[in-house]
């Protein structure tokens, strides 16, 4: 029997996996999802987890079930190219005739002394549940500081402040504004937000190192105390990726063609986060990508080629709490009730496999 693996059971893996069942595969091949965890976890709604607004039962999604699916648990140590085969830890190797990489990422500390391990991740679901106990533990008007100003980082800071009205809320970034990639309307609105709200934005922070309860910042000889702080400030590929000797760009997300292949091994496919693509890491590029790899072998399997459009992102949407938001759809800015609906709708829709 030939197998189809996915290594990874997130956005990417998933729609991947959904995309091919829903088709016809051939009788002498079945999908193998590979993943640590029993569920997928919606990593788009973590800052929820971290704040203690959402259970995380609400945050995870079943994967399907198929008579042509075979659902495996384990760590992915290393993947063998040559041989075709991967290795699990403390399992035998599994030899795969097809392979999706979806591994997604892990934290980017750029060498900062200490941050790693004074920090909190929400990159995983057991680093979220981690993150929100030391949060819990907090006691009244302690210090929380959040590392990195981008969508992550408010979205965290804004939940947390519906949570937690008690606490004191830093939001700490290396640039002059949070939201620096967004336009200045939404920069302006959000920090009104933050402002009303009594979140602190400090920028121009460029932190060296971080000891217990200590960031230290190489612009400023005063110590910026904090009782827990949340790492935010960027993303890499998992440390799987970070070994293999392939082609890379600069963050060193690996080179694919126009296919979502390797370019030596066109049996292989790199999706999500681990994938250079012409736009940032997101939950849409990786389904996006997800669908087209589904595509891409249905043509292999019947014999036929494809030829694949542009990958076309609706938006970006983000929430301050539970009655407001954000959002840019094309270059449109969009502000207040609406875009936090929107994404509440976009949630429902991930939890119902709609994509």
């Amino acid at each position: 029997m030939k197998r189809f693996v996915i290594l990874g059971g997130g956005y990417g893996g998933l729609t991947v996996a959904h995309s091919l069942l829903e088709g016809e595969l051939p009788d002498d091949t079945i999908v193998v999802l590979i993943d640590r965890m029993p569920y997928q976890g919606l990593k788009t709604e973590y800052y929820s987890l971290v704040a203690g607004t959402s259970a995380d039962i609400e945050l995870r999604v079943s994967f399907p079930s198929d008579p042509r699916l075979i659902v495996m648990y384990g760590e992915v140590t290393d993947i063998d190219l040559d041989a075709k085969h991967i290795q699990l830890a403390g399992q035998d190797p599994l030899e795969y005739e097809w392979l999706v990489v979806a591994l997604g990422c892990t934290d980017k500390y750029h060498g900062i002394d200490g941050a790693e391990l004074y920090s909190h991740s929400i990159q995983t679901f057991s680093s979220s549940r981690r993150a929100y106990m030391a949060l819990n533990d907090v006691k009244p008007y302690g210090q929380v500081s959040i590392v990195g100003g981008g969508l992550s980082g408010v979205e965290v800071a804004a939940e947390l402040r519906e949570s937690r009205p008690d606490l004191n809320i830093r939001i700490i970034d290396r640039g002059p504004s949070i939201l620096s990639a967004f336009p200045g309307k939404l920069q302006e609105y959000v920090s009104s937000w933050f402002i009303e709200h009594e979140v602190e934005m400090r920028g121009h922070v460029s932190l060296y190192k971080l000891e217990d309860g200590v960031l230290h910042d190489q612009n400023n000889k005063t110590p910026i105390l904090s009782d827990v702080t949340v790492w935010t400030a960027g993303i890499q590929p998992v440390s799987l990726v970070q070994r293999m000797n392939l082609p890379k760009d600069n963050t060193g997300r690996l080179i694919i063609n126009e296919y979502h292949q390797l370019p030596d091994y066109n049996d292989v496919f790199i999706v999500g986060d681990c994938a250079s693509l012409p736009f940032s890491p997101s939950a849409q590029a990786a389904e996006g990508q997800g669908k087209q790899v589904a595509e891409v072998m249905q043509a292999i399997w019947s014999g036929k080629t494809t030829t694949l459009g542009k990958i076309k992102l609706k938006g970006v949407l983000g929430s301050l709490g539970k009655k407001t938001g954000f959002g840019l759809m094309g270059r449109t800015p969009m502000m207040g009730r609406i875009p936090r609906l929107v994404k509440s709708g976009v949630l429902w829709m991930s939890k119902h496999h709609f994509g």
